[in-house]
C-alpha cells in the first residue's frame, strides 16, 4: 500500500519588500502500512539525499531553505547553489528539465505580480551549474527513488504579490493569514487529488497557533476536521472530506526538520523568492546602476527605499512595499 505525503512551508514572511512564498512537495511512498509511522525520506534515499551537501555524498542536499541559503556575498559560490541544486534535480527526477526561471515558475504554477519590475527577460537556468551538472545530480537521485518505492507527484509554489498581502493584512487583520491563504490552496489541491488515498500532509507551524480545526474547516468547505492531538509542538487532525476520504493534517514546530517533503517545500519557497527578487533587483538597478540591491528584509529595505527615493513613483510604493 502506498502513502502519499505532501509537505508545505513558506519563505518570505517577514520582509518588507518581494512576494510571500508558500512551497508544496508531493510525494507517493510505497510498502507503508495504515498505523505505521510515516516513512522517513532521508534514510530511505540515503546517500543520495542528504541534510547537509556533505551528507548527501554529492547528491542533493534538501533540508530547511534558511540551512541551504549561502550569504548574498559569498565569493566562492553562487548564494543559490544548493536550493538550485535540490529543486532541479528533484524535478529532473520527474522527467523535466527547466531552461529558464519563466519555465520553472510556470512549472511551478507561480505567478509574479504583473508591476514592471518582475518582467523582463528569462533568468537563465541553472544559475551555479550547468545543465550536466543537474542532470548527473538526479541519476542517483532517480536510482534511489526506484530502489526505495518513492516517487515525486508534484512540486508547486504559491506567490502572493505584495498588494494581494497587504489586502489580506487590511481585510483579515492579520498577516498571518496570508499565509493561510497559500496552505489553504495546497491542501485543498491535495484533498481533491488525493483525497481517495491514504494521504498526509504536513504544515512548518504557523506562528504560535496551536489551535486549527475551525480553519481547517473553513479552507476546505464541507469537510470536518477530528482532533488527534493539539499542543505547543504539533496539532494533528484527521480531515474527514464530503467525498468519504479522509486526509492526516499536521502542523508542527521546525516541521522542515521532520519530513523531508516540508524541506523541500521550504526550498521550493526559498528559491521562488531569491528568483523574484533577482528580476526585482535587476530591473530597478538597470534604472540606476548606482542602487545597491536589496534582499527586501526590513532594515535593509529601508535603506533600498531611501536609496531608491525619486526613482520609484508614488504608485510604485503603494504596489511594492508590504505594510505589515
Amino acid at each position: 500500500m502506498a502513502l502519499v505525503i505532501a509537505g508545505i512551508d513558506e519563505a518570505g514572511y517577514g520582509p518588507m519588500l518581494g512576494p510571500l512564498c508558500v512551497g508544496l512537495s508531493v510525494f507517493r511512498v510505497d510498502g507503508w502500512e495504515p498505523g505505521s509511522p510515516a516513512p522517513d525520506l532521508w534514510a530511505r534515499l540515503a546517500p543520495a539525499v542528504g541534510r547537509t551537501p556533505r551528507e548527501a555524498r554529492g547528491g542533493v542536499a534538501i533540508a530547511d531553505s534558511k540551512e541551504l541559503k549561502l550569504p548574498n556575498d559569498t565569493k566562492s559560490r553562487h548564494p543559490l547553489t544548493h536550493l538550485e541544486r535540490g529543486v532541479l534535480t528533484v524535478a529532473r527526477a520527474m522527467g523535466v528539465r527547466h531552461d529558464d526561471d519563466a519555465a520553472l515558475l510556470d512549472w511551478l504554477g507561480v505567478e509574479l505580480d504583473e508591476h514592471d519590475c518582475y518582467a523582463g527577460p528569462a533568468l537563465p537556468l541553472p544559475l551555479a551549474h550547468t545543465p550536466g551538472q543537474i542532470a548527473i545530480a538526479a541519476n542517483p537521485v532517480t536510482a534511489a527513488c526506484e530502489r526505495a518505492g518513492v516517487r515525486p507527484e508534484l512540486l508547486a509554489c504559491r506567490a502572493i504579490a505584495e498588494t494581494e498581502f497587504n489586502r489580506i493584512v487590511r481585510d483579515e487583520g492579520s498577516k498571518a493569514l496570508a499565509t493561510f491563504a497559500a496552505v489553504g490552496q495546497h491542501l485543498r489541491l491535495v484533498c481533491e487529488r488525493w483525497g481517495g488515498e491514504h494521504a498526509w500532509v504536513m504544515c512548518d507551524r504557523l506562528g504560535g497557533r496551536v489551535e486549527y480545526g475551525r480553519a481547517l474547516e473553513r479552507l476546505v468547505p464541507g469537510a470536518a476536521a477530528e482532533v488527534v492531538g493539539e499542543s505547543p509542538e504539533r496539532s494533528i487532525y484527521r480531515l474527514r472530506l464530503p467525498s468519504g476520504g479522509v486526509v492526516g493534517v499536521t502542523f508542527k514546530t521546525e516541521g522542515e526538520k521532520a519530513q523531508m517533503p516540508v524541506a523541500l517545500a521550504s526550498m521550493i519557497a526559498k528559491l521562488v523568492r531569491e528568483l523574484a527578487m533577482i528580476r526585482f533587483n535587476r530591473h530597478w538597478s538597470g534604472r540606476n546602476p548606482e542602487l545597491k540591491p536589496t534582499a527586501g528584509y526590513v532594515t535593509d529595505a529601508r535603506r533600498w527605499l531611501r536609496d531608491a527615493g525619486d526613482l520609484l513613483s508614488r504608485d510604485d510604493r503603494v504596489r511594492l512595499i508590504r505594510r505589515a
